[in-house]
């Protein structure tokens, strides 16, 4: 999605400040709202990906008013009011919440959306060259914008995982392989004076072979 969430490479926003001993929640209501977030997910039978195409919902001008956590409640309420959570009555098809004593185990436990092979060949290989599609989505996506049409080479796979934005849309898992991808600054960025790489966790819907125009 092409707002103002995405904002890897952008300038202007001014420096960032470091919080010296910075506790792990400022206030008790977002110590809750973490927990809250969980409860919320197993109830509503939603995950990340849903989570994070609320988020990338939220207005602009809200976005970057809001702190960390009050992006949370803003994308928790947005998840509870399009589920009819927050209709009067229960709703159909509501599971029953996490309880407080479920929370802390369920966080420890993870989870991964890693699935089986099951023939899904890998496009790639360590060492291919290839080129991020310039795409503009209009829902969720994890391919940045200042990567795509960039040329990188993949540095590994990981094996075949569910697709985050075939998700979020509701559109089920689309099993695929997940790399992932060393881009130079000089390529992302243009001639910077210098040799860093940026390493991206990309699936195989988001690349292309390099063709030799690219190199």
């Amino acid at each position: 999605m092409n707002t103002v969430h995405d904002m890897g490479g952008m300038d202007g926003f001014g420096p960032i400040e470091r919080e010296g001993q910075e506790p792990v929640f400022h206030a008790e209501w977002e110590r809750r709202m973490f927990a809250l977030s969980f409860g919320i997910a197993v109830s509503v039978g939603t995950d990340d990906d849903h989570f994070r195409r609320e988020v990338e919902s939220i207005p602009p001008v809200a976005y970057l008013k809001s702190s960390y956590y009050e992006l949370w409640y803003r994308a928790c309420h947005a998840m509870l009011a399009r589920h009819g959570v927050l209709d009067a009555g229960k709703p159909e098809g509501l599971r029953a919440p996490l309880t407080a004593a479920e929370v802390l185990p369920s966080i420890a436990d993870g989870a991964s959306t890693r699935m089986p092979e099951d023939g899904i060949v890998a496009r790639f290989k360590r060492g291919d060259a290839v080129t991020a599609r310039n795409i503009h989505p209009t829902g969720h996506t994890r391919l940045p914008r200042y990567a795509r049409g960039k040329r990188g080479v993949i540095q590994s796979d990981h094996g075949v995982f569910s697709f985050a934005d075939s998700k979020a849309r509701g559109d089920g898992a689309c099993p695929q392989h997940l790399y992932t991808v060393a881009f130079t600054a000089e390529a992302l960025w243009g001639d910077g004076g210098h040799s860093d790489k940026v390493y991206l966790d990309l699936w195989d819907s988001y690349l292309d072979p390099a063709m030799q125009r690219d190199f």
